[in-house]
């Protein structure tokens, strides 16, 4: 049997984050109702799907396994639906602003009473309260920019570079999951729902946890640093001669004498001014010159052949060409078969946790806007005619 498939989600919320929170408990059996406009999620813009072209690659990501259905909850018939839809649900998600949702009157405070069971998640940029509360934000703002995360890994010496879209809402998806799963467990023991939050801001100031602690405790914002005043010799980015890149990340005193080893210059161990941790950056810069030889004159797979041959830490800088190819990324599950809601499947992101004993993935496609409005509101007590009604009106469709 699917892990959640004792629960009903209700999702209203676009982009990625609160989408994608819900698209994981799909993936893992739950039923989830998206909730739209008629306008649609604003991602469904970014590709076409169409019979020539079947399978939104970005919107199925975040929205396959879910029924779909539009109301207008501007309208009072559109919120009375959604009220409806929401009575025999375990969870709510939306990142609906917060002032959005009290004039709808569709935030916490205004349902609660109305349905005490609902677990409540709100998935917003920068909390729920203060002046701030209402500032549109996506990921490369809320997370990336303003909770420091850009400022502490884009080097002082270089125009910034923005993360790639969606890094942040992923993992602000994975932690309003973890916060959802919590409240269900509470909910199990007390029967009482409750309301669960997610800020990009404060998602991002734990991903940058390490560099936030130190400044916290100590005072002190440490931040990457150009290449020349970066401290480990033997650490960071080479370059190769086919002009790829190999990652070594340094954890200990033993890995310079494996590195010395593996490439041909053990006499270097025993030099005292080589005795680790190495202050000098001239000694620094004389290893890392050395380094940068040794990989210049290696291909990337010669580079991480050598580089097996020791239990230091280290990785190719992966293209996604390669990525989707690597026969690794395949036996960790990396990929799932995503059907396109045509007919066919294509290839796509599985969600980022497994069960071995138990089969997850996609449960079917992204829904077509507005596909399953006239089940949905079936199964919430409309009958044929009030369904109609309803659609008439303009608060659904």
């Amino acid at each position: 049997m699917p892990l959640l498939s004792d629960l009903k989600v209700v999702e209203w919320s676009t982009w990625i984050a609160g989408p994608g929170c819900a698209a994981v408990m799909a993936d893992w059996g739950a039923s989830v109702i998206k909730i739209e406009s008629a306008a649609g999620d604003a991602t469904r813009t970014f590709w076409p799907d169409t019979a020539e072209c079947p399978g939104n690659p970005i919107f199925s990501n975040e929205n396959r396994g879910k029924r779909g259905v539009v109301l207008d909850v501007g309208k009072p018939q559109g919120r009375a639906a959604l009220i409806a839809i929401l009575r025999d649900a375990d969870v709510f998600i939306t990142n609906v602003r917060p002032g959005a949702l009290k004039r709808a009157r569709l935030d916490y405070e205004a349902v609660k009473d109305e349905l005490p069971r609902l677990i409540y998640a709100n998935v917003t940029g920068y909390g729920l309260t203060g002046p701030e509360a209402d500032i549109p934000a996506f990921d490369l703002t809320g997370f990336w920019n303003r909770s420091g995360v850009a400022h502490a890994i884009n080097p002082p010496d270089r125009e910034p570079i923005g993360s790639r879209p969606g890094m942040g809402d992923h993992v602000t998806a994975l932690a309003t999951l973890s916060g959802v799963l919590a409240a269900v467990h509470e909910r199990d023991r007390t029967g009482a729902g409750r309301q669960v939050e997610t800020a990009l801001m404060r998602v991002g100031a734990y991903a940058l946890g390490w560099d936030l602690s130190i400044r916290l405790r100590n005072g002190e914002a440490l931040t990457a640093q150009p290449r020349h005043t970066r401290p480990g010799a033997i650490a960071g980015y080479f370059r190769t001669k086919d002009d790829r890149w190999i990652y070594v990340a340094q954890r200990g005193p033993n890995d310079f004498p494996q590195m010395m080893r593996v490439i041909g210059r053990g006499d270097l161990i025993d030099e005292p001014r080589c005795a680790p941790p190495i202050l000098d950056m001239a000694v620094v810069h004389e290893i890392r010159g050395i380094l940068d030889e040794v990989f210049a004159g290696l291909t990337l797979d010669e580079a991480v052949a050598m580089m097996r041959k020791t239990d230091i830490i280290s990785a190719p800088m992966t293209t996604l060409d390669d990525f989707v190819d690597d026969p690794q990324a395949h036996e960790a599950g990396c990929f799932v078969d995503m059907p396109d809601g045509w007919g066919g499947s294509f290839r796509a992101p599985a969600a980022p946790v497994r069960f071995p004993e138990t089969p997850t993935g996609p449960a079917g496609p992204a829904p077509k806007l507005g596909e399953h409005t006239r089940e949905v509101l079936a199964e919430a007590g409309y009958d044929a005619a009030a369904v109609d009604a309803l659609i008439a009106s303009g608060a659904a469709a």
